[in-house]
């Protein structure tokens, strides 16, 4: 009977009871048995093959809250847009009401694929120049497509529901990772969801694979293993196929490494490259995905710039790269519901005021926190250059489409605030009422302001 109870043990447990080893008078070694695999939250067994992992079970029950979690987030943006605000049509009309504006652009790259004349025409034909958008999200729906035999509009909107899904997840793994409070994490959501814009995440535009990506290139960069850098690397190289700002934003893990080892290293330039080999490794294969573009546009039509003069000709986007810093780039009136370029201005605004109000959160002594500064300072510095190239393209139109652009630029804020805020001790009560109050009046606006632009979306209207 004793035998059986040891040998039970064991096989449960991986170690040898010390009654069990006082018996036979040997001494005892504490090893693992040979179904242990590695070492982590516990062994692997199983009576029909001798082998179970327990501990990759255990990661994966781990992403599947946050799989979950986004994947309820996502169906309820798309229910949102296509049962309670698109036109009163059959479900599959209501559903292609998602591809609208700039979608037909992605539709003709992938029937027809990339077609233009040099230099490129002077106004907007998508039959005769294309080249304006880069390719990522037109060559995952063409694959989807393919592969499924769907309809282009189809493919288009399934590839970004899925890439918004990726999105909302990698946005709770990020409040797993860092511990967040749920009502925390619940306040996020909701700040992000009640945008104006949010409802781009599932309509047939790249906004979603562009942040998916993102996350996901931030997300894999801050773990450890070989396995994390290659997902890194993936995720970057889609990120700056997707949008051009992601060729600037793969300079992710340098600015965090930088926070890290302090600024003083690159007094010694040479020296800190050395060190963070990694790092400079990874975000230039993490731009790659938006070189080889320019690499294609140079072999095909013999100008690697070809997408920069497809937008000054077509769209009339001349940069201007001082217009953060001038006067009257900034506007303040309330917008009228009915002139989308308006909110478009006014984003731009509020995207300034949002930057100084991080700014004082993070250089203040009474307020400041240091802990994750380095990561937070990264997805700062993403935010930053999604805003500051976004006002530079489009200044010169009146801040078109503002609003939209700098949805990217939001998401990672509040993502970054939810790291920052965890770091205190839970309020007085009087104080998260006030906020959680707060946070739902905000939502509650915005996402009224949202269902009023997705109806209009819906019915063809230019949004953003």
């Amino acid at each position: 009977m004793r035998s059986d109870i040891a040998t039970a043990e064991r096989f449960t447990t991986g170690r040898r009871p010390v009654a069990f080893a006082v018996c036979v008078k040997l001494p005892v070694a504490i090893t693992q048995p040979i179904w242990t695999r590695w070492r982590g939250d516990g062994a692997f067994a199983s009576r029909l093959s001798n082998f179970c992992d327990y501990e990759l079970m255990s990661r994966l029950l781990r992403f599947l809250t946050p799989l979950v979690a986004g994947c309820a987030v996502t169906l309820l943006q798309v229910v949102m847009a296509v049962a309670l605000l698109a036109p009163e049509k059959s479900i599959t009309e209501r559903y292609s009401a998602l591809v609208q504006h700039d979608s037909y652009w992605f539709v003709n790259i992938i029937d027809r694929g990339y077609q233009t004349i040099v230099p490129p025409i002077d106004h907007k034909v998508m039959e005769i120049s294309n080249v304006a958008f880069f390719p990522a999200y037109p060559a995952i729906a063409a694959l989807l497509r393919n592969a499924f035999n769907i309809s282009t509009d189809t493919a288009l909107l399934i590839t970004a529901q899925f890439a918004a899904w990726g999105f909302w997840t990698y946005f709770f793994l990020f409040c797993r990772r860092w511990k967040v409070a749920g009502s925390l994490q619940i306040c996020g959501t909701f700040l992000i969801l009640a945008n104006p814009a949010a409802f781009f995440l599932v309509a047939a535009y790249s906004e979603s694979l562009f942040l998916m990506a993102l996350l996901g290139f931030i997300y894999w960069s801050t773990a450890e293993g070989r396995a994390a850098r290659a997902l890194a690397a993936m995720h970057g190289m889609v990120m700056s196929a997707t949008r051009i700002v992601g060729i600037v934003c793969a300079a992710f893990p340098l600015v965090r490494s930088a926070f890290q080892t302090g600024w003083r290293g690159l007094l010694k330039p040479r020296k800190w490259l050395r060190e963070n080999r990694a790092a400079v490794g990874l975000t230039f294969v993490a731009a790659c995905g938006g070189i080889a573009f320019f690499v294609l546009c140079q072999l095909r039509w013999g100008h690697w710039d070809l997408y920069m003069l497809t937008q000054a000709a077509g769209w009339g986007i001349v940069p201007d790269y001082l217009a953060v810093v001038r006067p009257e780039s900034y506007r303040w009136l309330v917008p009228a519901l009915n002139n989308p370029a308006e909110m478009s201005q006014l984003s731009m605004t509020l995207g300034a005021m949002l930057f100084v109000a991080i700014a004082i959160c993070e250089l203040v002594p009474v307020i400041r926190r240091r802990a994750g500064l380095p990561a937070r300072a990264g997805i700062y510095f993403c935010a930053a250059t999604i805003y500051y190239l976004s006002v530079s393209g489009v200044a010169c139109v009146d801040m078109e489409s503002m609003m939209r652009y700098e949805f990217s630029a939001y998401a990672l804020i509040v993502l970054a605030l939810l790291n920052f805020l965890r770091q205190f001790r839970m309020p007085p009560m009087w104080v998260r009422a006030f906020a959680t109050a707060a946070v739902a009046l905000v939502s509650a606006a915005g996402l009224c302001l949202q269902g009023w632009y997705v109806w209009n979306f819906t019915r063809g209207y230019w949004v953003a």
